[in-house]
């Protein structure tokens, strides 16, 4: 490899590319074209009606995809990109005046008495089965075309604003650590450092820098849930979690046995920070500035070439297709590896819709959890290539099952790692880094419902300041983490920290568990089947976008709305846990 930032130029050269300026001008005139067929519904048939909303709809949503990934992403990698940011704003402004349109064709369509039969009728309409289904049951929480469009416009000035508020505050605050001015995503890595004094030292800046900021952010969180729940309501729904569930096209059955089987499970998760807290030193149970403690070790750094071929060497074992598209992704630089000034942190994958392809970002420093990272986001890649033949409209998953490639990946290299460990200390490592993980998305996503929920109960009546919001997190995370933690060291602010709760897209949280026990499922299905498992993966991983999460997990045998599965998944960590005590015996004792 010669090159460790990703190429955007399958997109556009620049900004000053003519075809960029000319896409930003094709997309006045698809916007036109919608507003004219909005304007003229009726004076055609109705299979000619959805076939040119088909067709609009299409060319509009590609020239948006390629706009707005090539602004984003170059967005993400220089947060000071002012042409980056200008194009964002242009681009969120045009299309938030199409909602009048795309609310009277949609409203149209809904009405269409003979829909069955036109769907029936065409090739191309049957491909839009799920789809224009959806828009017929949606139609039920759809405002007048006039009230869309309000709200669409004034949620750039309200939730997008108060959300971009706690984007700010957030990372431009500073921790004082050690009498240095340090950001706050830098003193919370600290988290992971091997000296417990540093570890403690951060915890306690953290927690004092968040006093600095905490009203202004309590007063986003409240109003953002406020016109979450005013738009519940207006569309007619029970409860944000109802128009969550109806927006994620999964069943309340489905959530209940997920929590309940979780639930069930504490216990689990509670031991292994138990024998994680003993093994460091304390007696209450796990202080949250101790969880992240490494334990074990693994030294090995690796070059960006190394984790290729330690990615490929895996892969080639699992599925063809996954390798072979392992190889592009560092071949076609699609991955920007190096954390720089103005570059985001964490990682993520964005799929170039049309393009067969996909980017990745990652902030890479040789470490192995680096190169599960690596696996995670390119696990979103291969289920990016596993709907790529799908119609340009069938190409969104909704969230509950975004993350199961990416576990599932996770869960393929990571076995490997401990089956393959060269001692005992590295065997520790990896499994107490896969038992961190999964107690995060089990112990940690539970509080983080249980505050969720709590808010949304309580913000009709109650405006909550900081304190309050301290006081719900508090209590959350006791019943979500029991005895495994301290209650002494809990995390009062991680409703502060979270980004997740700052947007209209409410319960950011359930779905991680969802992906991660899912994951876990499908994989001791490959376990038990090896091969002849992988064609009825792809097949499911294909069906997500053009079915509700029940009827794709169907695909591969699986009834969601039972706890039997979610149990059978979770049990699956017992012999982590008594292999972790064993191991933390021998090496602590």
């Amino acid at each position: 490899m010669n090159n460790y930032e990703w190429s955007l130029d399958v997109l556009y050269k620049g900004f000053d590319d003519p075809k960029f300026e000319a896409d930003m001008k094709a997309v006045d005139g698809k916007i036109a074209d919608l507003n004219d067929l909005a304007a003229n519904l009726g004076s055609m048939s109705n299979k000619d009606t959805l076939l040119a909303y088909v067709r609009i709809s299409e060319e509009l949503n590609q020239l948006a995809s390629d706009l707005f990934s090539f602004s984003g992403l170059r967005s993400s990698t220089n947060a000071r990109d002012t042409e980056a940011n200008s194009a964002l704003g242009r681009l969120m402004g045009k299309l938030s005046a199409t909602a009048k349109a795309e609310t009277a064709v949609k409203k149209y369509i809904a009405a269409m008495e003979d829909l069955d039969a036109l769907i029936e009728s065409d090739p191309i309409l049957k491909e839009y089965e799920y789809m224009l289904k959806l828009i017929r049951e949606n139609n039920a929480h759809i405002l007048s075309e006039d009230c869309e469009q309000i709200m669409a416009l004034y949620g750039i000035s309200g939730s997008r604003a108060w959300g971009d508020l706690h984007g700010f505050l957030t990372s431009s605050v500073t921790a004082d650590y050690r009498g240095e001015a340090i950001n706050l995503s830098s003193v919370r890595n600290l988290a992971y450092d091997p000296d417990p004094a540093v570890r403690k030292d951060a915890y306690e800046a953290e927690l004092a820098c968040y006093e600095k900021i905490k009203d202004p952010i309590a007063f986003s969180l409240n109003s953002i849930k406020l016109e979450v729940i005013n738009n519940a309501r207006l569309r007619g729904f029970e409860s944000p979690l109802a128009q969550n569930l109806f927006g994620a096209h999964m069943k309340r059955e489905t959530l209940d046995a997920l929590l309940g089987a979780m639930s069930d499970h504490f216990d689990l998760f509670r031991r292994y920070l138990k024998i994680k807290a003993k093994a460091l030193g304390h007696k209450n149970g796990m202080p949250w500035y101790d969880m992240f403690a490494p334990m074990g070790g693994i030294d090995k750094k690796y070059t960006v070439e190394e984790a290729r071929d330690y990615l490929l060497n895996i892969f080639k074992t699992f599925d063809k297709d996954l390798h072979d598209m392992v190889a592009r992704a560092f071949a076609e630089n699609w991955i920007d590896f190096y954390p720089h000034d103005g570059k985001r942190g964490g990682a993520f994958c964005s799929g170039l819709e049309g393009h067969q392809q996909s980017r990745i970002l990652t902030n890479f420093d040789g470490s192995f959890s680096d190169i599960v990272t690596l696996a995670h986001e390119l696990g979103h890649a291969y289920h990016n290539l596993n709907i790529e033949d799908h119609r340009p409209l069938n190409n969104n998953y909704s969230m509950p099952v975004a993350e199961t490639a990416s576990t599932f990946n996770e869960n393929v290299i990571m076995n490997a790692a401990i089956a393959n460990a060269s001692s005992d200390e590295e065997k520790l490592a990896l499994i107490e880094s896969q038992l961190m993980d999964v107690t995060q998305i089990i112990c940690d996503i539970y509080s983080r419902y249980l505050f969720e929920t709590s808010v949304f109960e309580n913000r009709e009546n109650e405006f909550m300041d900081a304190s309050r919001m301290c006081e719900l997190m508090l209590d959350a995370q006791k019943k979500a983490y029991g005895d495994g933690l301290d209650h002494e060291a809990l995390h009062p602010y991680m409703w502060l920290c979270k980004g997740h709760y700052y947007s209209t897209r409410s319960f950011y949280n359930y779905p991680y568990a969802f992906g991660g026990l899912f994951a876990r499922g499908l994989y001791a299905i490959y376990e038990e089947q090896g091969e002849s498992f992988v064609p009825m993966y792809k097949n499911l991983l294909h069906t997500t976008p053009v079915a509700s999460v029940e009827d794709a997990a169907k695909v591969a045998g699986i009834d969601l709305t039972k706890k039997e599965f979610w149990a059978k998944s979770l049990e699956s960590y017992k012999k982590n846990v008594d292999e972790f005590e064993r191991l933390v015996n021998k090496l602590y004792a």
